[in-house]
């Protein structure tokens, strides 16, 4: 079996394009990040979030404000009040203000995700992964005044989501979830949300667990462990997620994972700017592979993306990880 290389999602911004947001300066760039995947040797090559970067709202990447401010049934402006119940919910320290506040039936507005992947997919010959943050995320970030529980808001942002993702026919499909894992309590409606996206999904399916990286700095705290049900119930082709960072220890675990569900293994730390060896790459590889047997391995990747880095050191640990690949796979790089 081969190891396919592939990134989180995200690449460093070019600066040019913090000054034109127009459509030709959009395709320079997202040219620029696929063309730079494949010299570096990347398999499964990514539009760097770029579709979706506002430079005028930069601080989460459009991870969140891209598929919210364009939804109907969600409104964007906030009073003292709105804020106030927002910072009550205290698993959302790390915002300080709500992305939306749900006020009626949600429903795709303008969201156009097909049209991101129809403007980026003749933009490489490569295998294409599509990124798309999940329901669990989403909701989270939302205070709710219509449907009146997380399990009910949930779906309907599922909803719109699927009915998204059911047109775009991209190699790979990934939900990002970077809050589930400091919020176990949450994987029940969390995976009746995520698996009514994943349905929909006629690629690979894929769904990037991590523990946050905001300002360089890990966000959510808790151990892969405690969310081994609710990974086990997804109806994911393979799992992204992060242990860079965290160390291996926790790969243990995974002997419980469900068979028929692939690991997506980390092997480079994001949240660093020293570059990775081929060597160590490849131990880490050889360290998964020995315990949990090469065939449950079907990717590497970063821990997430690459955003928050300098270009040259994403560039960097982009050819690193595909030269650890290579060495641990016996391959001339």
């Amino acid at each position: 079996m081969t190891i396919k290389t592939t990134v989180v999602g995200s690449y460093p911004t070019p600066h040019w394009l913090l000054g034109d947001a127009s459509r030709v300066a959009l395709r320079d760039a997202i040219m620029v990040v696929l063309k730079t995947q494949e010299i570096a040797g990347i398999d499964v090559v990514a539009d760097g979030e770029l579709n979706r970067f506002d430079p005028s709202h930069p601080e989460t990447n459009g991870m969140i404000d891209y598929f919210v401010s364009r939804m109907s049934g969600i409104q964007t402006r906030f009073s003292v009040t709105d804020i106030d119940a927002f910072r009550a919910d205290r698993g959302l320290d790390y915002r300080s203000d709500p992305a939306g506040i749900v006020v009626s039936e949600i429903g795709e507005g303008v969201l156009n995700l097909p049209r991101d992947y129809e403007f980026t997919r003749p933009l490489t010959e490569r295998p294409l992964k599509f990124t798309c943050t999940g329901p669990h995320m989403l909701t989270k970030v939302l205070t709710d005044r219509h449907y009146g529980s997380r399990e009910k808001l949930s779906m309907a942002v599922a909803g719109v989501l699927r009915r998204q993702l059911e047109r775009i026919p991209a190699d790979v499909v990934q939900l990002d979830e970077a809050n589930i894992s400091g919020h176990p309590e949450d994987q029940e409606w969390a995976a009746d949300a995520i698996n009514h996206v994943l349905d929909g999904v006629t690629g690979i399916r894929a769904v990037h667990v991590c523990f946050g990286n905001y300002g360089g700095q890990s966000v959510q705290k808790g151990f892969w462990k405690s969310l081994m049900g609710f990974l086990n119930r997804l109806h994911a082709g393979h799992l992204v997620l992060e242990f860079a960072r965290r160390g291996y220890d926790e790969l243990a675990a995974f002997k419980d994972l469900n068979p028929k569900i692939g690991l997506g293994l980390s092997v480079v730390d994001i949240k660093d700017n020293e570059i990775e060896t081929a060597d160590l790459i490849a131990s880490r590889i050889e360290l998964a592979a020995n315990l949990l047997g090469v065939e449950r391995i079907p990717f590497i990747h970063p821990d997430c993306g690459f955003w928050m880095l300098q270009r040259n050191v994403a560039d960097r640990k982009m050819r690193a990880l595909v030269e650890g690949r290579n060495l641990f796979e016996g391959r001339k790089s």
